[in-house]
């Protein structure tokens, strides 16, 4: 697991790399403007509406393909797999029908604050983007499928096109038309179908048209998924919230947010998504054998794992959330203010990373036991205080009140989580992970304090972009010294793996 864990977490340090290469050129055309709003509000309105279909996939179908092979078979398991693809078809074209008649209501439901030329953009880059569903939908299913058969490599992959397409239509948008970012994100859709296909395709299974909507399985797995589409709707209500509040702050807000809360994103789709990707379908098959303690294990080693990596990662961008947004997007389009407005947001949503990561770990491990009630209030809860915080800290704090507010509201997640998953399967090292957490929490702010000043030094000898990188080099260097010598379970546990692979190596040789 760890092996696929670690290979996942290279594979998408690549994928994000060129992911903030798009998002870089986006800024460096469009800086954190009406044209970036309304492209991103364009995109973030399918991916809402979608999101409803994608996270009940995500959740439902693995356990569902694998209960339905070790029943009937590989044959029967593909049949599955054709019949919820149809059935998914056709909701998609009910929710695109429904998003081309409301197009506009949308668009001022998710930013309020839109008028005149920004809200015509935005509607019109819309009613493009929003067949992107048909695509999503079924590069969602093939991810899974392909998950199932253990082949994470591809789906890691799968960015890779869609970035390279989106770049090209930034770039051709810029000297042409701006309707060419809205086409290009359907070809982008395209790309990445296109790419997967031929793998999927390796692995046995075939396209049939076959539709039943009453299958057991396909009742099954709706059931099972429904809690689920409760907490992502939760979710993107949050997001719904919290653009709206955007628009009406600043223009360029949606924007700025957005670059933040992709710089956050970088942290958790390397760490956690690739640690959850391979530990869901681990831990599930664990509950479904009845093996709570290999469960307990499990998840207790991940968020060891996660608290190693993401805490310090916290401190950093915390410490460095003006010089690293200056040196990403602090070019062309994007001015002094747009960087501030960035840096703000970043700063807050910096912490709560901690609160995002343990939540997906902690979820999946009650998916795995079958309960997607408890995430679903939990998050609905989380929700509640997001959209009061929101409201009462972007009045003080402008845009980083909304990322603030997104942080504290994911924090009280994770906690109520946490308490309700000892509640159900017991003691899982609450206290080893407390102790560790408190260790790993010294030696980043020892980290962070470290890398500022080193920063404060350089700046004025080799500039402000390369003393950033020799700062960030020299505090990763120093927390990986202090961490070596605090006697923290998960480095013991890597340091001895690596010495004995070592030795392996040289008795081999």
């Amino acid at each position: 697991m760890k092996k696929t864990a670690i290979l996942l977490m290279i594979l998408t340090i690549f994928s994000k790399i060129f992911g903030f290469a798009r998002d870089i050129i986006l800024s460096y055309f469009y800086g954190a403007s009406n044209i970036s709003d309304a492209y991103l509000i364009s995109t973030t309105i399918p991916i809402a509406i979608f999101s409803f279909v994608g996270v009940g996939i995500s959740t439902g179908y693995i356990p569902m393909y694998s209960k339905v092979e070790n029943k009937k078979g590989t044959k029967e398991a593909n049949k599955f797999t054709n019949n919820l693809v149809n059935t998914l078809l056709i909701i998609c074209t009910a929710l695109v029908v429904f998003g081309l008649v409301f197009t506009a209501p949308l668009v001022k439901l998710f930013a309020s604050g839109f008028e005149g030329e920004t809200l015509n953009l935005a509607i019109n880059f819309t009613r493009i983007s929003i067949a992107g569903i048909y695509f999503s939908t079924l590069i969602f299913v093939y991810n899974g499928f392909l998950q199932i058969k253990g082949n994470y490599v591809i789906p890691a992959l799968i960015g890779f096109p869609m970035n390279i397409v989106t770049i090209l239509s930034i770039v051709v948008s810029a000297k042409t038309n701006v309707v060419v970012l809205a086409i290009g994100s359907i070809i982008a859709g395209i790309a990445q179908l296109a790419f997967i296909v031929p793998f999927v395709y390796k692995e046995g299974y075939k396209y049939k048209f076959i539709l039943n909507i009453k299958d057991k399985y396909i009742k099954s797995m709706a059931y099972t998924a429904i809690p689920v589409i409760i907490g992502a709707s939760v979710n993107q209500i949050n997001t719904l919230v919290d653009r709206t509040l955007a628009s009406n702050l600043a223009v360029g807000g949606i924007s700025a947010l957005n670059y933040a809360n992709k710089l956050n994103g970088f942290v958790q789709g390397i760490f956690v998504m690739s640690l959850t990707t391979v530990m869901y379908p681990v831990i599930s098959k664990m509950a479904a054998e009845k093996n709570i303690e290999g469960l307990k294990k499990s998840v207790s080693e991940a968020i060891g794992s996660i608290n190693l990596l993401v805490i310090p990662a916290t401190v950093g961008s915390m410490v460095f959330a003006g010089p690293v947004v200056n040196l990403l997007f602090g070019r062309g389009a994007f001015d002094a203010g747009a960087v501030t407005m960035t840096s703000s947001a970043l700063f807050y949503y910096s912490i709560g990373m901690i609160g995002f990561g343990l939540r997906d770990v902690l979820a999946r491990a009650f998916y795995s036991l079958q309960d997607t009630k408890t995430p679903a209030i939990n998050a609905a809860i989380a929700m509640v205080m997001n959209i009061v915080l929101n409201i009462i800290l972007s009045k003080f704090l402008g845009i980083g009140g909304l990322a603030l507010a997104t942080s504290i509201s994911a924090i009280v997640c994770t906690g109520l989580l946490f308490a309700n998953l000892r509640k159900k399967i017991g003691s899982f090292g609450m206290k080893n992970i407390i102790i560790s957490f408190i260790k790993i929490l010294c030696a980043s702010l020892v980290m962070g304090i470290i890398a500022r000043l080193s920063y404060n030094i350089l700046f004025r000898i080799i500039g402000a972009n390369l003393s950033l990188i020799v700062s960030i080099g020299i505090g990763a260097i120093m927390y990986f010294i202090i961490i070596y010598f605090m006697k923290i379970e998960e480095v013991d546990t890597m340091i001895n793996a690596v010495k004995k692979k070592l030795k392996r190596s040289v008795n081999n040789a």
